[in-house]
């Protein structure tokens, strides 16, 4: 890919429109972001973005719904966590995508660049 910092933002302003409750696998947000086939570079995109962003980084997840991180290990505990406190029902590290699921439609699209990165 060419031009990351362009891929980043354009994850990063996805990314920002997540509703809280829901979630989308690395795939799909790469594919509503332009950029279809890039989903291994989506969450280091999500891990370098600016803090200041505030990003909902937990409501990314791996295609057959699942947290990517290990069971038991402190970042999937984490991530667990988060999704439960928004309501997201997280069994044996799993979620049901046919009710958490996010599809992309939302009442909050992106911001364009210039507002999004003030």
């Amino acid at each position: 890919m060419a031009d990351m910092k362009a891929f980043d933002e354009a994850i990063w302003r996805v990314a920002a429109t997540i509703p809280e409750g829901r979630v989308i696998p690395y795939g799909e947000l790469a594919r509503l972001a332009g950029y279809p086939g890039y989903a291994r570079q989506v969450s280091k995109a999500l891990a370098k973005a600016p803090k200041n962003l505030d990003l909902p980084w937990h409501r990314v997840i791996a295609k057959p719904g699942r947290i990517a991180f290990a069971i038991g290990e402190p970042a999937f505990e984490r991530q667990k966590g988060l999704l439960q406190s928004e309501g997201v029902a997280v069994l044996k590290g799993r979620i049901d995508l046919q009710q958490f699921g996010w599809s992309g439609v939302s009442d909050a699209s992106p911001l364009p660049a210039e507002e999004f990165f003030r």
